[in-house]
């Protein structure tokens, strides 16, 4: 099992004001003023939205790295927004926009982009996640 794990708790910032801790780094995260919060970081969205790309960018370095592609820089946009189907029920669509800067091929470029949707954090979006919730008990009670 690959398990990963990483902390987030409330910072005294912003009233929705958040504190991710993750490998000895420290990120921020809130809501944006029209939400209520300050903005003093991403919004949870824009932060699934930033490991989609750096997930899709990362992917498609290694990939030319281990070709020995002449790719000079990747930068990938990203887009959320809710598509309502026939049904009625919301599905959430993330638009990706990938730019690869580079002396290629048009066959390298279409292959890199098939490599694109091979990304981990993409294939975990597409398949669906199940969220299990516990209740930790305070250090103060018993």
């Amino acid at each position: 099992m690959n398990e990963r794990s990483l902390t987030v708790s409330e910072n005294a910032v912003a009233p929705y004001g958040q504190t991710i801790e993750v490998c000895g780094h420290t990120l921020a995260a809130d809501e944006p003023e029209s939400r209520g919060g300050h903005a003093s970081g991403p919004d949870p969205f824009q932060l699934l939205m930033a490991s989609l790309g750096a997930c899709t960018s990362m992917t498609l370095r290694m990939y030319a790295d281990r070709k020995a592609w002449p790719v000079r820089q990747i930068s990938v946009t990203v887009t959320h927004r809710i598509r309502v189907g026939a049904d009625g029920q919301q599905r959430d669509v993330f638009d990706r926009k990938v730019r690869i800067d580079g002396d290629l091929t048009e066959e390298q470029r279409e292959h890199l982009a098939g490599i694109a949707t091979k990304c981990p954090v993409g294939k975990t979006l597409e398949r669906g996640s199940e969220i299990v919730t516990s209740l930790a008990v305070p250090d103060s009670q018993p």
